[in-house]
């Protein structure tokens, strides 16, 4: 499969984006809008502190359709209480007004600064008039729900003849035990809410619930996908595929702009006893600081990998039976350092990709996780979140 040159909106999909003075330069509210109403499903955080959008958004979703989705960056609206789940409901009613359609099929989202309240007032006069801003670019409108991103994230194929979208935010706060951050997709292929959440699930499974940047489950994880059918109907199973595909690619693009990222760390892990456990150690993999630092330095430490290993301590794990390569390379077997070039090693992680694959030799399952390395560019954006 191959992704579009550019991104685009499927049919009957827009986007816009304005700055509603949540941020003091940029935009800052998003719009992603279907002319027709479309079927839909959604998974959210399993945070036990969920966003008053997360909690708004579960009762809107069980009808399984939706028109728009409007989104602030800035402020999360978490942990504001009655307060929070009230101004939620205003973000949908003041897009149901604008648009004069159902306030039962408007999703909001918010991301950024937790135990804020909301400025629903701004968010309101933000949304009067921002019909006028559409585009069929969905850049557009990625870039008002960047918070710590560097950079928009967008992408799109095709599937069939139909066109199949995705749009993400993400940096920091990211191991997600549903989706990941913020990311909604959007497709002109004719699918029903049940196929499409039985879908979504299982591609978010194998993609952004294998990906972590500094362990922490977001409060406001949230990924919706969108089908308005102006295309008629594809392959199920083409469709699944392709669903899968995107998730997985955005799911790299996510991990290569965590906060103060320099490289994408991916964990391989073949030959594991059950399911479980093969996802079990390419998590532990992903989320060692060691390991993080090891490839921000590009030092081929095997002891790192051992050591994340180790401590899978419930996993079918034996040192004889243990072999580890780091980027193509074979450097552990037979409970043994192998003799390998070190500065080709040095040589290869220096690069933008930093890939550890270990072979269990205990069953027949894999599991690959996605990450970042660790940097001091992650501690700078982080230790002054709150006021910047």
């Amino acid at each position: 499969m191959k992704l579009h040159p550019s991104p685009v909106m499927p049919e009957g999909f827009q986007c816009a984006s304005v700055n509603c003075g949540l941020k003091d330069k940029g935009t800052d509210l998003s719009l992603f809008m279907s002319e027709i109403t479309a079927h839909a499903a959604a998974v959210f955080t399993l945070n036990r502190f969920p966003g008053a959008p997360v909690i708004v958004g579960r009762e809107i979703m069980k009808k399984g359709k939706l028109r728009a989705i409007v989104v602030n960056s800035k402020v999360s609206n978490v942990g504001t209480g009655e307060l929070g789940i009230l101004n939620a409901r205003k973000m949908g009613l003041a897009v149901a007004k604008e648009f004069d359609i159902d306030p039962g099929e408007v999703l909001m989202s918010s991301t950024g600064v937790i135990g804020k309240p909301l400025p629903i007032e701004r968010i309101e006069k933000g949304i009067s008039g921002i019909g006028s801003f559409f585009s069929k670019d969905p850049l557009v409108g990625a870039r008002g729900i960047m918070t710590t991103d560097t950079h928009p994230k967008a992408l799109s194929l095709s599937v069939g003849n139909a066109t199949l979208t995705m749009v993400a935010k993400g940096a920091g706060m990211i191991e997600p035990n549903m989706a990941t951050m913020l990311v909604y997709i959007f497709t002109d292929a004719a699918i029903q809410a049940k196929a499409l959440d039985m879908c979504l699930r299982e591609a978010v499974d194998s993609s952004f619930n294998m990906l972590s940047v500094d362990t922490d489950t977001s409060t406001s994880d949230t990924c919706v996908i969108m089908a308005n059918g102006l295309k008629g109907p594809v392959d199920d199973g083409e469709f699944s595929k392709a669903l899968s595909f995107a998730c997985i690619e955005m799911t790299k693009k996510i991990a290569r702009d965590g906060e103060g990222a320099t490289k994408l760390l991916t964990s391989r892990v073949k030959n594991a006893f059950s399911r479980e456990e093969a996802r079990f150690i390419a998590k532990s993999i992903i989320n060692s600081p060691l390991i993080k630092t090891m490839a921000y330095g590009a030092d081929p430490n095997i002891g790192r990998v051992l050591m994340a290993l180790g401590k899978c301590f419930h996993c079918h794990i034996e040192p004889a039976d243990i072999e580890v390569m780091i980027n193509g390379t074979l450097v552990y077997k037979n409970q043994n350092r192998v003799d390998f070039d070190e500065q080709k090693v040095r040589n290869l992680l220096s690069g933008e990709l930093v890939d550890i694959e270990v072979n269990v030799n205990a069953g027949s399952f894999e599991a690959v996780a996605y990450g970042c390395d660790l940097t001091q560019g992650y501690i700078e954006e982080n230790a002054a979140y709150y006021s910047s």
